[in-house]
């Protein structure tokens, strides 16, 4: 792959979205009918509310990789409205029809991003939310997709189950951009990966398990399991997560 590594020298993140994914076919296909219809971490929205939004957007993800192996839209892209819609029409379906739907999703996926040719890895996709960046980028789109509403599903799978490596790039991503929003935090330490990062020239320092303090960043944990030099109910308070990324590649209207 040309361009960024994704996530590391070496490292295949295609198979991470593949063994992510099929943690999280494996936990919808575990649920019984009832169970895809009790609440889950994301107000309002049941499990198959969530199901159906992951699959959706493994969709989209589809879309972004032929746009930026053709350089040509392939079809109509549906909107935002079209999603949401699509999302309360399929959260109605049995577990097992959603895990399938899942699973297909990502097969699709997996076996168009092993056949992206180097140089289309490069090329700048828009995001529905307006934002630019290049195709490699929706490999870790992807990866967060799944990972965080494994946990929001609410079946077990906490902020400890998340791999290393994938906590290590959310918090490079998510920590760039609060440092470019200059955001009041003064350093962040994940004391298990060894790692830390400045963030602001002042503010609290926070550290603690780097999964404990990406679960604080994304709004899916309280700060009380992380180490700080002041309470935690003074902590200033993250904004809304996932961030577009940052430097960023521009916005589909800017014409960068």
């Amino acid at each position: 792959m040309s361009g960024h590594p994704a996530l590391g020298t070496g490292d295949d993140p295609v198979e991470d979205v593949v063994r992510s994914g099929a943690r999280l076919v494996r936990a919808a296909a575990g649920l019984s009918d009832a169970g895809l219809r009790a609440a889950s971490g994301l107000p309002g929205w049941t499990r198959g509310h969530v199901l159906a939004h992951v699959v959706h957007s493994v969709d989209a993800y589809v879309w972004l990789l032929l746009l930026a192996h053709t350089g040509r839209a392939p079809g109509p892209r549906a909107d935002a409205a079209a999603l949401s819609a699509a999302v309360e029409r399929d959260a109605a379906l049995s577990a097992d029809g959603l895990a399938t739907r899942l699973e297909g999703s990502l097969d699709r996926f997996a076996a168009r991003a092993r056949t992206m040719p180097d140089h289309a890895w490069d090329r700048l996709v828009p995001a529905l939310a307006g934002w630019r960046h290049p195709a490699w980028y929706l490999l870790l789109r992807c990866l967060r997709e799944l990972e965080t509403h494994h946990l929001d599903l609410g079946v077990g799978h906490g902020t400890e189950q998340w791999p290393d490596r994938y906590v290590s790039w959310a918090l490079d991503d998510t920590l760039a951009t609060l440092r470019a929003q200059s955001f009041p935090l003064a350093s962040v330490q994940a004391v298990d990966l060894g790692r830390s990062w400045p963030v602001s020239a002042d503010g609290p320092s926070v550290a603690g398990a780097g999964h404990q303090v990406l679960g604080w960043l994304s709004g899916r944990t309280p700060a009380g399991a992380l180490t700080a030099d002041r309470p935690a109910h003074l902590l200033p308070r993250p904004p809304a997560w996932p961030r577009p990324p940052l430097p960023g590649w521009g916005r589909v209207d800017d014409g960068a």
